[in-house]
């Protein structure tokens, strides 16, 4: 064997090495929680609300609240973060401005989410008067999902050749009815997977929702979107640092968590069936 084979050899198990260290993190995870919290999950832990200073009853409360977070800030971020890759990519010179409307959309997506939660809590709570409620926790949730949303939809579009837009143009149709004939169903499934990486992020935060929705102990459904509400991830918090039992409450922290990361696993599970549905609609 030569030394570029045995080189290419080394590389090659260095790959493989580190692809199974990932698998097996991801495992040892998973592991832990399900030893941990499997024996607190069962029917009555998805359906009733807590109860006891949160050492017994369910969490039914915190995955209604999760979920209502999570809809309403793709519901904000989707539609704006579409239009505005698509405004940058397809309408915009590729000018300073769009260089640094681009810079900044970078820099949005690395600030730290607890100063989202601050941003949050000044405009949405205390200047339009919002309040601790479902609205304002998912503008904010929102706003800190759009950058990805922005960047994703613009690479998306990006990977779509100009023949296509060409070709389109040619046959007599309009830039608008190229962009929604042709190059979003194209991008469609680089956009969902986007938006999916979007609603993983912000399912699984803290402190946005810490300033502006979440309620220590609600043991009751939202009935608008003014409602506070609780939320798993800062449940989870909660019971694993501040209950009034800790021994007590442990348990429901680690099925919170493994319920928490069960709802992240569907989620981009239902990304990879979503893409897979539109790359097929798409040949």
């Amino acid at each position: 064997m030569t030394r570029k084979q045995k080189t290419e050899v080394a590389v090659f198990w260095s790959f493989r090495l580190m692809a199974a260290a990932v698998v097996g993190i991801l495992a040892w995870i998973l592991g832990f929680l399900i030893i941990k919290g499997a024996g607190v999950v069962s029917w009555e832990f998805f359906t009733e609300m807590p109860s006891d200073g949160m050492t017994s009853g369910g969490i039914l409360s915190a995955i209604v609240g999760t979920l209502c977070l999570t809809v309403g800030s793709i519901i904000f971020a989707f539609p704006i973060g579409v239009m505005s890759g698509i405004y940058t990519t397809e309408y915009a010179p590729n000018n300073f401005v769009v260089k640094f409307i681009r810079v900044m959309t970078n820099n949005l997506s690395g600030i730290p989410s607890i100063i989202f939660g601050l941003f949050g809590m000044t405009l949405f709570v205390n200047t339009l008067g919002f309040g601790d409620s479902i609205l304002a926790g998912s503008l904010t949730l929102g706003l800190l999902a759009l950058p990805i949303v922005i960047r994703t939809t613009e690479e998306a579009l990006k990977a779509i050749p100009d023949m296509y837009r060409n070709g389109s143009r040619a046959l007599g149709a309009t830039k608008l009815q190229t962009i929604r004939k042709v190059i979003l169903p194209m991008a469609m499934p680089n956009i969902v997977t986007g938006l999916i990486l979007a609603v993983g992020r912000v399912s699984g935060e803290t402190a946005p929702i810490l300033f502006t929705v979440a309620a220590y102990f609600l043991p009751s459904l939202p009935t608008s979107i003014f409602d506070q509400v609780m939320a798993l991830p800062y449940h989870l918090y909660v019971l694993a640092t501040s209950g009034t039992d800790l021994e007590a409450s442990r348990p429901m922290a680690y099925g919170t968590a493994l319920v928490l990361i069960i709802i992240v696993l569907i989620i981009n599970i239902s990304a990879t069936l979503l893409r897979g549905y539109f790359g097929k609609k798409l040949k």
